[in-house]
């Protein structure tokens, strides 16, 4: 069965002990893994303010996940997030190889400064 990439943003109930956050990370890892994923980084944003309420609060908890996986995997993955309350949104996102390509760049640092020439042209001006 061929493996997809993917990243997983989700927001977790901010009113959960820090010891229930990391194990409603560890379900989520231990979710992808079961299911034939294998997790290539997990970055904790921590506590982020949101733009509007959801569910009555005004921040939340946020985690991103780079995996790759089965395409099953993310059905058993959302399922499990809709059912249980400590997640409150989470969005997926299925890489193409532009974006592939991108997240290696960020990864080694070596993303293109396409605004230098741009801003290069603006001081010239300015003298």
């Amino acid at each position: 069965m061929s493996k997809n990439n993917y990243e997983l943003t989700y927001i977790i109930n901010p009113v959960l002990e820090e010891d229930n956050v990391k194990a409603a990370v560890e379900k989520i890892n231990k979710l992808i893994t079961d299911n034939g994923g294998e997790i290539e980084e997990v970055e904790e944003w921590g506590l982020r303010k949101f733009a509007y309420d959801i569910d009555k609060k005004g921040n939340g908890y946020y985690i991103n996940a780079y995996f790759t996986a089965p395409a099953t995997t993310i059905a058993v993955i959302e399922r499990y997030m809709r059912i249980e309350d400590e997640y409150m949104r989470y969005l997926t996102l299925k890489y193409d190889a532009k974006m592939l390509r991108h997240r290696e760049l960020v990864k080694n640092n070596a993303v293109p400064n396409i605004f230098a020439v741009e801003e290069d042209e603006e001081a010239e001006k300015e003298d």
